[in-house]
């Protein structure tokens, strides 16, 4: 691991909500969980700093509702921010808030230094369009118009996950949720990413799919040496992939630090209980 980030955030903010005096200046007293009780903000994200290094997988665990995949929403530009920066390494020598480039230059970002994988394979592949479409269509949008490099690109990537070259013509709607995990993951990489961004990826598959896809994961991060963020609920999940992990509740991080730290010798009251509940 380098000793710059690749990638660092800065007091991430959203909200939902234009807020109120009181939740403004966070008076804990009026907030059951992450929402005012006195004008309905719910504060998603509220105040997130963590980097991300060359070549690390980050874990980022916590209930449902602590605000994980609007954080990484946020970091792929399909949510606006309320405040803060982000900074990538790799795009104007780190030095340029990426929150606040133009809708143009995240697009930029977006098809060329970013991968993401959606929990809902719907959000992330276009199911009437064939595979290897789904894949050229992410080529094209970073602005190749050469169609043999696609072809054999998007050949080479939807091999290395193990989708058989008789189906690459095959919608992704006529495949298991498995293989459409698998497609989104060739889409992702199709422009080689430095960052990759998977959220909640083996939600809702069997656990002998699941473990495959993990499997895939771990072996495209040492291949490539793609720095990933992985977002599960799942603390076993977190285990397998995750050099570090952040815990979210609530919209906040409460902790942070080595998994194996976090596993062995949790600090938090919720991280304890997170951890015995697994064991």
């Amino acid at each position: 691991m380098q000793d710059e980030p690749i990638l660092k955030v800065v007091n991430l903010k959203k909200q939902y909500g234009p807020g109120c005096q009181w939740c403004s200046n966070g008076h804990e007293s009026i907030f059951e969980k992450n929402r005012c009780l006195r004008c309905g903000t719910v504060y998603a994200c509220n105040d997130l700093s963590f980097e991300l290094y060359p070549g690390e997988i980050l874990g980022v665990v916590g209930e449902s509702g602590s605000g994980k995949s609007t954080m990484m929403k946020c970091l792929y530009f399909d949510e606006e921010v309320t405040s803060g920066a982000a900074y990538i390494g790799t795009y104007d020598d780190g030095e340029t808030n990426v929150f606040q480039q133009s809708s143009q230059q995240k697009r930029h970002i977006r098809n060329t230094i970013l991968g993401m994988v959606y929990q809902n394979p719907v959000l992330g592949l276009k199911m009437d369009f064939s595979s290897i479409g789904n894949i050229a269509e992410k080529m094209i949008a970073a602005g190749d118009r050469h169609v043999e490099r696609m072809e054999n690109r998007s050949k080479e990537l939807l091999t290395h996950v193990h989708i058989p070259l008789a189906r690459i013509k095959d919608e992704p709607k006529k495949f298991s949720g498995g293989m459409q995990q698998r497609v989104q993951i060739a889409k992702a990489l199709s422009n080689q990413p430095p960052i990759l961004l998977l959220d909640e990826v083996t939600t809702g598959l069997d656990l002998s799919v699941q473990a495959s896809v993990l499997d895939l994961i771990k072996t495209i991060q040492q291949k490539f040496g793609i720095s990933m963020i992985v977002v599960s609920h799942d603390l076993a999940v977190i285990r397998m992939l995750a050099d570090r992990t952040i815990v979210m509740l609530d919209g906040k991080i409460i902790e942070q630090g080595l998994t194996d730290q976090i596993l062995e010798n949790p600090q938090h009251a919720y991280t304890q209980q997170l951890v015995y509940s697994l064991i």
